[in-house]
């Protein structure tokens, strides 16, 4: 079973996390949540979710993806950690998956992961200007090999789905949406 990493820093944007964490336990993914310190966290609009640890007692832990929910300050906070950093230099190295939706490809970005890769942010995150290297798109998810992005609140599902395909192949995705009754 694939286990997913997702941090959470104060300020995160709730849908884009829950949706993730949601959709990929449908798909019997283990997924794991990590606050940056002990205890609750409190999401952008006041949500306070109990992350599963702290990220300083997973850190030695193997994951095949790590996830970064979007969300101002939430994103800035990940950016700001040099534990995320790390964790995304290394995943990158060892060519595991990193996602990141809304506010969180900057972090991406910041880390050097989205150089010479195709990858779209919430409008105005992710620029030519700050990162010419980035090739941006306007659409709802990119995939470009083991880097997956999105851009916000309202592509979550998408996002989430694309992630579970990723994981466990088209044939789970299709299974998790159909029982979502989810009309396109």
């Amino acid at each position: 079973m694939p286990r997913v990493l997702i941090p959470l820093a104060e300020g995160f944007e709730e849908l884009e996390a829950v949706t993730v964490i949601d959709l990929l336990r449908r798909a019997e993914i283990e997924v794991i949540t990590a606050g940056l310190e002990e205890g609750p966290v409190r999401a952008s609009r006041n949500t306070v979710l109990v992350p599963d640890t702290s990220l300083e007692a997973i850190l030695n832990q193997e994951f095949d993806m790590i996830v970064l929910p979007g969300g101002l300050p939430g994103a800035q906070r990940l950016d700001a950690d040099e534990r995320i950093h790390a964790l995304l230099t290394r995943y990158h190295a060892e060519e595991r998956f990193a996602a990141a939706i809304c506010a969180a490809p900057r972090v991406l970005a910041s880390a050097g992961l989205l150089d010479g890769r195709s990858a779209t942010s919430y409008p105005g995150v992710v620029t030519i200007d700050d990162f010419p290297e980035v090739d941006l798109l306007n659409v709802p998810v990119v995939v470009d090999g083991k880097v997956i992005t999105s851009r916000g609140p309202g592509t979550a599902m998408d996002f989430a789905l694309q992630l579970v395909e990723c994981l466990v192949g088209k044939e789970k995705r299709d299974e998790v949406e159909t029982a979502l009754v989810r009309e396109i």
